[in-house]
């Protein structure tokens, strides 16, 4: 796994099967706690030894259900060999590729470091989790907010609750957090963004006018 900064670990990237021109990760997290995967993408199947030698994980936190699907993640869970963990409402698709561990349904810290933040819209069970890992307050903001050749962008989809995906996008803003970690960036470009209060705070109102318009990015 590539190490992004102490603490946090990359999966090796793959392209997504219906956007190739944009890459998915996991990510594992060193925590007192206990060690956390979040997200879920192919190449994790296959760094099952790397895991182990950081210390193994406890669990593993989907933002939202496409990546079960799309991330395959009944051959990463099984590889992994640790409960899949998701929002409620995301509970049934999830749960048509994957068995699901956990859900959870209310916003709530665990282990003083990890909290989960959710944010429906993308999806009715979407969240978002903030990560303090010492040095960096990390929101991986799954494909509710993902880079897009750097630019930070939504992803409205069909059958998305643009009201919703408002409100979590407004929630988001009042966050206080100095990376940003998407499931989804382009490829060959960055796949995180450092950022601080008044440059996300920017971006996310530039965002958030646009769907306000009915703009789907």
């Amino acid at each position: 796994m590539e190490t992004v900064f102490p603490g946090l670990h990359a999966s090796a990237p793959e392209a997504l099967p219906f956007a190739r021109s944009l890459e998915i990760r996991g990510f594992l997290l060193e925590r007192d706690a206990g060690n956390l995967i979040v997200y879920s993408a192919p190449p994790l199947a296959g760094e099952a030894g790397a895991v182990a030698a950081l210390g193994g994980v406890s669990g593993q936190y989907l933002n939202h259900w496409h990546e079960a699907a799309f991330g395959a993640g009944e051959r990463v869970a099984a590889a992994l060999g640790v409960p899949v963990i998701g929002h409620a409402d995301d509970h049934e698709r999830i749960a048509e590729t994957v068995a699901v561990g956990a859900t959870f349904t209310e916003r709530a810290v665990l282990g003083g470091d990890f909290e989960l933040v959710p944010t429906p819209g993308h999806t009715p069970g979407a969240t978002a989790y903030l990560w303090d890992s010492g040095t960096r307050r990390v929101l991986f903001s799954g494909d509710s907010v993902y880079l897009d050749g750097g630019e930070w962008v939504a992803a409205v989809l069909g059958d998305s609750d643009r009201a919703a995906y408002l409100e979590s996008l407004e929630l988001l803003r009042g966050l206080e957090f100095d990376v940003l970690l998407p499931w989804a960036a382009t490829a060959g470009g960055p796949f995180y963004a450092v950022t601080d209060r008044a440059d996300a705070t920017r971006r996310l109102e530039a965002i958030i006018e646009r769907v306000r318009r009915g703009e789907d990015c």
